[in-house]
């Protein structure tokens, strides 16, 4: 693949706790410059970014981030919330608490009530792999799909690691073409980007796609 071709998949991104204004509009920029996918941030930028881009790029924000175990209606407010500001997609994070509990039906009405919140927009959906088992993360793929969202992603990149190979190819034959496959957390090389799509990833979740594709050195999510 091209550099364009990588990063039309590619959600540029930032969501460290101390981004200033001035950063995300550096996101920002680069985005529109690199022609991504959309940029990738928390919801109190949203409404800022959204006027910023004057809809020259989509604006992704993060729900429920990054643990996932707020209750629904505190979910599905703050993913309305961002879509009333302008927010193109939204990706939310599992109650993985639940998920081990073998509570699977609250896990997918969870995801259902933020997707109605979100309505017609995209909706990714964060299961945090590394946390999972095999099994898990199979199940996550039907419950995903099933309650009506668009993306299945493996990580938050905020704990014990993000995205892999095996998850990725394991993600991609357990939906079946039901839904789409994000790539997320720990992305650090241009290999690494063409291997995750090889394997039927749809987007990339990366703050370091733009400085690699560029032959820079670059370190973040």
């Amino acid at each position: 693949m091209n550099r364009e071709e990588i990063l039309s998949h590619v959600d540029h991104t930032l969501l460290k706790p101390e981004a200033t204004w001035p950063q995300i509009q550096t996101l920002c920029d680069e985005a529109i410059a690199n022609h991504t996918a959309s940029v990738c941030i928390n919801t109190c930028y949203v409404k800022q970014a959204v006027e910023y881009m004057a809809g020259r790029i989509p604006v992704c924000c993060v729900v429920g981030f990054p643990l996932g175990a707020m209750d629904t209606a505190s979910k599905a407010f703050e993913a309305k919330t961002a879509i009333e500001n302008g927010a193109a997609e939204v990706d939310m994070v599992i109650n993985i608490g639940r998920l081990k509990n073998g509570e699977y039906d609250a896990v997918r009405e969870d995801i259902r009530a933020v997707k109605q919140a979100v309505g017609d927009k995209v909706l990714k959906v964060i299961i945090e792999t590394c946390l999972l088992t095999d099994d898990e993360k199979r199940k996550m793929c039907d419950i995903v799909c099933e309650a009506g969202a668009d993306y299945i992603k493996t990580s938050t990149g905020f704990s014990t690691a993000g995205a892999n190979f095996h998850d990725v190819e394991l993600m991609v034959k357990g939906v079946a073409g039901r839904c789409k496959v994000k790539a997320a957390g720990g992305i650090s090389t241009v290999d690494d980007m063409e291997k995750f799509l090889a394997l039927g990833a749809d987007r990339l979740g990366t703050s370091r796609a733009v400085k690699l594709l560029n032959g820079e050195q670059a370190k973040g999510y």
